[in-house]
């Protein structure tokens, strides 16, 4: 990991709450339907994706804005590797589009979440996470970023249109029962030559 200036940190465990709602925010609400899924009986789903987000924490992927009063922004990436990951007949049809798009932007590094709470937008935290984005990628040996955004969110993608991210494949929303009004999932790629 590359070094990180204040108000930019890694996040902790104690960063939990806030990252499960940011990541919330950034799925619109598919994050939420998941971990509805995988609680147990009785169990809270906000508990499931603090659980989740905790783990995550621990491992060092996510980097959140923190002004001094808690995480408001967050990051979250990793790199694709070179080869497809094969969907089979196994694979969860709710992430099949979605696979499907990142086995197309294979070598690159993906912004699985970027999202901010809405008190803090238009100050540029979008905009520096994704250039601390593309810091990492290059210190990886990547040369190609790529996002996937859901077709009706249309201020993310101005935001990642205006960072050089342009559409190159889309496809269409699988909901299986998650109320959403996406009807399709836009890959964007950024060359960083």
């Amino acid at each position: 990991m590359i070094s990180l200036e204040a108000p930019m940190r890694l996040a902790t465990s104690a960063d939990a709450a806030e990252l499960a709602e940011l990541v919330n925010f950034a799925g619109e609400g598919l994050p939420l339907y998941i971990w509805n899924g995988l609680a147990e009986d009785g169990q809270d789903p906000w508990a499931v994706g603090r659980a989740r987000q905790a783990e995550k924490a621990r491992e060092g992927q996510i980097v959140v804005v923190d002004f001094g009063n808690g995480a408001v922004a967050s990051l979250t990436g990793y790199r694709i590797g070179a080869e497809p990951v094969e969907i089979g007949e196994d694979f969860p049809t709710l992430f099949r589009p979605l696979q499907e798009l990142e086995n197309r932007a294979l070598q690159s590094w993906y912004v699985n979440v970027l999202a901010c709470y809405p008190q803090f937008r238009g100050q540029g935290l979008g905009s520096r996470l994704l250039d601390l984005a593309d810091q990492i990628a290059v210190a990886e040996g990547l040369n190609q970023m790529s996002v996937i955004v859901s077709s009706n969110n249309i201020g993310a993608r101005r935001l990642y249109e205006r960072k050089s991210y342009q559409e190159v494949a889309t496809a269409p929303c699988a909901k299986e029962g998650w109320e959403t009004e996406t009807e399709k999932w836009v890959l964007l790629v950024k060359s960083l030559n």
